[in-house]
């Protein structure tokens, strides 16, 4: 399987898996504290950033996880760390319970909600997915202004004052045109993270306390879904920690792997 992503750095192989919409950029801000330590290896997952969509099968966390499972495999890999966000995360621990990774971190993952607190997700979404795509003429400007940014982008980050405007602009294109959006967003439906993942190598699971879409009180459900894990809660960060508190983030993910 071949997935676009970006290579740097020395070191054993890490993964960096991102979430539902995203792209393999969002782990920017971790590369100069990993690239010393880490050979990197971001990737866009199918349907997602430039990687083309599946076309044999169906876009779901299974297939997700088989298309990163043969891409390492494919690119000499041999059970890489992983680090992952969200649905990214998902899949890390999906990897993490094959045995196919040496280390797993997941940052803000998918499976430990509630019915309600997954219908919640799934409804964010696929609203901002919606509202994106009528306000991208918009959008310059919005997201211009660190107070309407702030307001807008709140959900997802615990300082949405401090992002890139053009960066920003970016990311919401990559959710517009994300080929498996549906698909995958559709699969959360019932889905809850495997209790196996923390049995054989080591897992680490992260929270940021101002998290608006996955709602920190889901590390509580981690906690006893994965006893053996790590948990952490990150004060002050939102959805996707790696944006605001990359020094920590990248902290986690090295801990883990060592």
């Amino acid at each position: 399987m071949t997935l676009v992503h970006d290579r740097r750095g020395t070191g054993d192989p890490l993964l960096l898996l991102h979430g539902l919409g995203s792209r393999r950029q969002v782990w920017e801000p971790l590369f100069d504290e990993l690239a010393g330590r880490y050979e990197l290896w971001s990737v866009d997952l199918p349907g997602f950033g430039a990687s083309p969509p599946l076309t044999a099968t169906r876009t779901t966390i299974s297939t997700l996880t088989d298309a990163v499972h043969q891409f390492a495999a494919a690119e000499g890999l041999d059970r890489p760390h992983v680090a992952g966000n969200s649905l990214g995360g998902g899949i890390a621990l999906e990897l993490a319970a094959r045995g196919a990774v040496r280390s797993a971190t997941a940052f803000a993952p998918i499976g430990f909600w509630s019915t309600r607190e997954r219908q919640w997700c799934q409804a964010s979404m696929r609203n901002i997915r919606t509202l994106g795509g009528v306000a991208r003429p918009a959008l310059p400007a919005l997201v211009g202004n660190p107070v309407t940014r702030t307001l807008l982008l709140g959900q997802f980050y615990g300082r949405p004052w401090r992002l890139d405007p053009q960066t920003t602009i970016e990311a919401t294109d990559a959710l517009i045109g994300a080929a498996g959006f549906d698909d995958a967003c559709d699969d959360f439906e019932g889905y809850l993270a495997p209790e196996s993942a923390a049995d054989n190598v080591p897992v680490t699971i992260v929270w940021g306390s101002r998290d608006g879409l996955l709602l920190p009180r889901q590390l509580n459900r981690a906690r006893r879904r994965l006893p053996r894990a790590r948990h952490l809660m990150f004060a002050g960060s939102g959805h996707i920690p790696m944006a605001d508190d990359p020094a920590a983030s990248a902290r986690a993910i090295a801990e883990t792997a060592r």
